[in-house]
C-alpha cells in the first residue's frame, strides 16, 4: 500500500513548539509520519511516499518525493498527538486530482461527499486520509496542499494546553461521533491545522 510517510513544511519551528509539538533538529515524528521543517514561510511544501508503484516528481502539481523507509517511531508530544488524521488538498477538479492520485499511487478513490458547493474525495495513503476538496473558488489548473488534521488523545485537554486565544472551542465534526477544534491563524503556524478526537 502506498503510504504518506513524510511531510515537508516551510515554517518557523517555534510556533509549533509553543502549541505542544516536540521538534528535534527540525523534525517531528507523529505516528508513522515525519514532519520535516525547512526555513521560510511557504507552508506545506511536499509529501514523501513509500511503497508507491510509480515515482513521479509531482501528482497533479503536488510536489512529491519517494522514500524507501516508513516513518520513525513517534515522539511523545506535550499536546499528546496520536497521529495524523488527514491531509487536505485543494483543487479545481476532483476528478482530475483524484484520478492523478489513483494513477500514481494505485490507491483508489474511496468515496465522494457532496456538501452544497463543496465536493470532497477521499483516498487512504497509509495511516492517513488524503481529503481532496473542490470548490468554485479554486480555479488553478493544478492541485495544491492546504493543511492537515491531527488526532489527539484528549481534545479538551489539548485545547486547554494551547489556550483559547489560539484555538477554537471543540465542535461536532463531520465524522459521526467525533469532535474537532481549529488552531487559529494567530498561532503563527503558517499551515492550517485542526485537532480531532481519535477515530
Amino acid at each position: 500500500m502506498t503510504a504518506v510517510v513524510e511531510l515537508r513544511i516551510s515554517s518557523a519551528v517555534e510556533p509549533w513548539e509553543r502549541i505542544g509539538l516536540r521538534v528535534v533538529d527540525g523534525v517531528a515524528h507523529i505516528g508513522g509520519v515525519t514532519l520535516r521543517f525547512e526555513p521560510g514561510d511557504a507552508g506545506l511544501l511536499s509529501w514523501g511516499l513509500a511503497d508507491s508503484p510509480t515515482q513521479p516528481e509531482a501528482i497533479d502539481g503536488l510536489p512529491t518525493f519517494h522514500v524507501d523507509r516508513h516513518g520513525e517511531p513517534s515522539h511523545e508530544h506535550p499536546l499528546r498527538i496520536v497521529g495524523f488524521d488527514h491531509v487536505v488538498v485543494m483543487t479545481s477538479s476532483l476528478e482530475r486530482t483524484c484520478g492523478a492520485i489513483q494513477e500514481a499511487t494505485g490507491e483508489e478513490l474511496r468515496r465522494i461527499r457532496e456538501a452544497g458547493p463543496v465536493r470532497q474525495g477521499f483516498h487512504r495513503l497509509g495511516e492517513l486520509i488524503v481529503e481532496v476538496v473542490e470548490t468554485a473558488q479554486i480555479t488553478a489548473p493544478q492541485a495544491a496542499f492546504w493543511g492537515f488534521v491531527w488526532n489527539v488523545e484528549d481534545l479538551y485537554e489539548a485545547c486547554d494546553h494551547i489556550g483559547p486565544e489560539l484555538v477554537s472551542l471543540p465542535k461536532t465534526a463531520v465524522q459521526s461521533g467525533r469532535f474537532i477544534a481549529t488552531v487559529k491563524s494567530s498561532a503563527g503556524l503558517g499551515v492550517p491545522l485542526a485537532l480531532m478526537t481519535p477515530r
